[in-house]
């Protein structure tokens, strides 16, 4: 922007440390248009001449010196496409340094030459207001589903149901009663699929399509193609979301032979057990006779390292349920439930209790360690450290396996390679062994070869996983969210739930699918950076089809052409600069984020001669974690190293290392980057983008050291929002650190 105005507070202690005078000297110097003072900027008036400046058009960019940018947002809001840079005068000047002192007035001043610089560099953003297509696509025809398209519906959306079997309902279809969803919470529930299948048949915004399967998902959120194969025909629909409600399999039976499962007919799974209770007629399957004795066996291949390592949520209500199902029609028959852990929170204590008071029920705690053949044709489970006794032996009629859950997103065979490589990263003793477990990991997260959407994009057919199977995004205030922007996860394809659960969970995903609709149409992009309206920009004619923007995008945002170049899908993008970071030509920018602006800002600080002895150290804070975390030390008054000079960035992944080679080429003594925690119990806003810092900062590293200058002037830091406190620290202990290193021998040239 050519005309950049610099409105400067000197409120909230601002004036009282700082010489508002030096500092409009230096806005006019970086080549402000206009420069105000004002004792209150978010006052009325204040505001007001601010509007009034660009409404005239003597200012077409707006730079506010005063507090944090996470303060006052909507006051110092200006407009769609009008660039506003907060410099954060109160929380990195003031309040944390020596009012008076020249080290802050200098952090002040550098504070305020970036900002100009970065207006200056940045253009107005066009807000694209689009046609989006108003129908949510709901893939599964099971409770959460169904509870889905009834919510959507219900916010005035045309829906579209696709099941793939030859009717409504799922595996609850089958089953007579469900585990208590509603007071008093102390027997069954009614069965709510069979009426929720008839309200859904009848709702006249809702089109249910079954013998159904997806051939291909085309295109973009707002306006997906669908492509798909029924009895009649193939038949094209649009959508402009998508909620996967694909639900969950049992764990294959054949796999739990120390269980038993493949010594006799009599040994079953709570799956294979509804239907002879929906049906009354509870029979051994080796010979046909009611059996005297149940015994359910817990966690029969969950919370176990070599099957499933998760605990499935459901099975120990589900257990219960038939269970009293068990002892209300057959009430002398005897039931003994085997567990590790019986898991019923909340409200289901009372549906737990009400098992435990039933004659002829036993629950009793152990570990089962086998089951076999025992006399006059029973089977004799083997429990261990149990309170019934060190070792027990427990004869049963019926043995019944209450086995975990697959999501259908995955099959078990790539689950297994997947945990597998997970293992080998975390044993790896190499940098190579990491890198070879982590590629593999990666390829199999992206595809488990079930091809239930079958996505037309350059990463993959369906939703990448997790470590389990689970297409969950792991934001852990946005669970519905995952990394295809516009389809979102539900019910048990997402997370081991229960029938309550499910419903909630179909209703949360269709308002999420509903929110991006909207949004979209507006022209915004959805979490993390909600509201933003900057699309990326591409300068392909100088693109090498290196690929690395389109492998490293987290969402799949981007395909290419058959020669390699980078297709560009603006509705799939989050905005989080990552393929901006990755870019080695640096042809990827953002209106109010690029490489030459945050260049530019590096340029601007001014470096001290080395005589002076006050080092410069270069802070890349994540906008969603790190730069939070400062803003809430300096509001606590913590301090720290006045050398600092912090930028924030979207994320760790969108720092390009030109900005690392240019702060140092220039003088600056060090770069620390402040990202989020890696790993799967950690939260990237960006789901990898601290990790792909790590490995982009080893080839700078490297780099750093064939120039003979020392790698520890580079330094990455992993740190959770609410570990403000540690911000001063690391900032004193950089400091301290590049005191021992000594000037950067680059300083004057």
């Amino acid at each position: 922007m050519e005309r950049v105005g610099v409105f400067l507070c000197t409120g909230c202690g601002i004036g009282e440390s700082l010489s508002a005078a030096a500092l409009e000297k230096v806005a006019r110097e970086a080549g402000a248009a206009q420069v105000e003072t004002s004792p209150r900027l978010c006052a009325f008036g204040s505001v007001a001449s601010i509007c009034t400046a660009l409404d005239t058009g003597t200012v077409d960019a707006a730079v506010i010196a005063g507090c944090s940018p996470r303060h006052k947002r909507q006051v110092f809001q200006f407009g769609a496409g009008v660039p506003v840079q907060r410099v954060a005068l109160r929380e990195q000047a003031t309040w944390t340094h020596a009012g008076g002192d020249e080290n802050t007035q200098a952090l002040a001043e550098d504070l305020l030459r970036m900002s100009v610089v970065r207006a200056q560099k940045s253009s107005a953003a066009k807000r694209a207001v689009e046609t989006v297509e108003q129908t949510v696509l709901v893939v599964g025809g099971g409770l959460t589903g169904l509870s889905a398209a009834q919510a959507a519906a219900g916010m005035g959306h045309p829906v579209v149901l696709l099941e793939k079997s030859a009717a409504l309902g799922g595996h609850l279809a089958g089953i007579d009663e469900v585990v208590p969803h509603a007071p008093p919470y102390d027997r069954a529930g009614q069965n709510p699929i069979h009426d929720l299948v008839r309200a859904v048949q009848a709702d006249g915004r809702i089109q249910a399509l079954t013998d159904a399967r997806i051939l291909r998902i085309a295109g973009e959120p707002g306006r997906f193609e669908v492509e798909v194969e029924l009895p009649s025909g193939k038949r094209t629909l649009t959508a402009g979301a998508i909620v996967q409600a694909t639900g969950a399999r049992p764990y294959p039976k054949d796999r739990l032979g120390h269980l038993g499962a493949g010594i006799s007919p009599d040994v079953i799974t709570s799956a294979e057990l509804e239907p002879m209770l929906s049906a009354r007629a509870l029979r051994r399957p080796s010979d046909g006779r009611l059996p005297e004795r149940v015994v359910f066996v817990q966690c029969a291949g969950s919370r176990d390292k070599d099957h499933l390592e998760y605990c499935s949520s459901e099975c120990c209500a589900t257990s219960l349920r038939q269970v009293l199902a068990i002892h209300r029609h057959w009430p002398h028959v005897e039931c003994a439930v085997l567990y590790r852990d019986l898991r019923m929170p909340g409200a289901l204590e009372h549906f737990y209790r009400a098992a435990q008071e039933q004659s002829r029920v036993m629950l009793a705690r152990g570990t089962v360690s086998g089951v076999s053949r025992g006399g006059h044709g029973r089977l004799q489970v083997s429990l261990r450290d149990s309170l019934l006794g060190e070792d027990v032996n427990v004869e049963a009629d019926l043995v019944v396996l209450a086995t975990g859950m697959i999501p259908n997103s995955a099959d078990g065979e790539a689950i297994r390679q997947l945990r597998d490589a997970k293992k080998r990263i975390e044993r790896s003793e190499s940098e190579t062994q990491r890198t070879a477990a982590e590629a593999q990991a990666a390829a199999l997260a992206r595809h488990q070869g079930t091809e239930i959407l079958n996505l037309g994009y350059r990463q993959g057919p369906d939703l990448p996983v997790l470590a389990y199977g689970f297409p969950d995004s792991h934001y852990i205030c946005f669970p519905y969210e995952s990394r295809r922007t516009g389809i979102y996860a539900a019910g048990a394809l997402r997370a081991p739930m229960d029938a309550a659960e499910a419903v909630d969970d179909g209703f949360g995903a269709a308002m999420k699918a509903v929110q991006v609709i909207s949004a979209l149409g507006r022209g915004e992009t959805v979490h993390p950076r909600s509201g933003d309206i900057a699309p990326a920009e591409f300068f392909l004619q100088r693109c090498t089809q290196c690929k690395r923007c389109t492998e490293e995008c987290p969402f799949g945002t981007l395909d290419e052409d058959a020669k390699g170049t980078p297709q560009y899908n603006a509705l799939r993008c989050r905005h989080c600069g990552i393929c901006l970071g990755a870019c080695p030509e640096r042809i990827i920018s953002f209106p109010d984020y690029s490489v030459d602006a945050v260049a530019g800002m590096i340029k601007s600080i001014e470096i001290p001669d080395e005589s002076e002895e006050k080092p410069r150290i270069l802070a890349l804070l994540c906008e969603n974690d790190a730069y939070p975390a400062l803003d809430d030390a300096a509001a606590r008054r913590a301090s720290w190293n006045p050398w600092v000079r912090a930028i924030p960035v979207r994320c760790l992944g969108a720092v390009n290392m030109v900005w690392i080679n240019e702060a140092l080429s220039r003088g600056i003594d060090g770069v620390i980057l402040i990202g989020c925690k890696r790993g799967e119990n950690a939260q990237c806003h960006y789901v990898k983008g601290s990790e792909l810092a790590h490995k982009r900062l080893e080839n700078v590293q490297e780099t750093l050291d064939r120039l003979s200058l020392e790698s520890e002037r580079v330094q990455v830091v992993e740190l959770a929002r609410d570990e403000l406190s540690r911000i001063p620290a690391l900032f004193d202990e950089f400091a301290r650190r590049l005191v021992e290193l000594g000037p950067n021998p680059l300083k004057g040239f």
